[in-house]
């Protein structure tokens, strides 16, 4: 019996050492600020900004910043698909690529997963204590977002 346990912890050893050299990108373009982003096609002011920053752009946007987890397999890969899922579906790098009704529905899209807590995610904010929205912070950002998507609707 011992002997198989041996057999089964080194094999499961192997493995986890096997997978370490597989190293995916998580986001390629890191540092870049593309003119589609959403900073530069809106007048975003420093505290909405910083928030989106914390809590947002690591998982919606090119710019992530690797924590050191983001190199050990298969957290790697879990990030990987993490990162890609929420960049299909909102990337702040490309906000301005998107068109004008498209981006109305965004905008009133993160006001309400911000107001009804479904971002940032529970999963990300463990290990992004900087993440975690305050009660001021939230009705800043919905208020914001929803007073953004007005103004877009009424140039439209």
């Amino acid at each position: 019996m011992k002997k198989v346990l041996k057999i089964i912890l080194a094999t499961l050893l192997f493995i986890f050492i096997a997978i370490q050299f597989y190293q995916p990108a998580l986001n390629v373009n890191k540092g870049q600020v593309y003119q589609t982003d959403f900073a530069k096609v809106y007048y975003v002011p420093t505290n909405v900004q910083r928030i989106l920053q914390n809590a947002c752009y690591d998982c919606h946007s090119n710019n992530t910043k690797d924590k050191w987890y983001a190199n050990i397999q298969p957290m790697a890969l879990l990030m990987k698909r993490h990162i890609d899922d929420g960049k299909a579906q909102l990337n702040f790098s490309e906000f301005g690529s998107l068109g004008s009704r498209r981006q109305i529905s965004k905008v009133k899209g993160i006001a309400n997963q911000i107001k009804n807590d479904e971002m940032p995610l529970a999963s990300y904010k463990i290990m992004h204590s900087n993440a975690k929205l305050s009660k001021k912070q939230k009705k800043l950002m919905v208020n914001w977002m929803n007073k953004t998507a007005d103004s877009l609707s009424t140039i439209n």
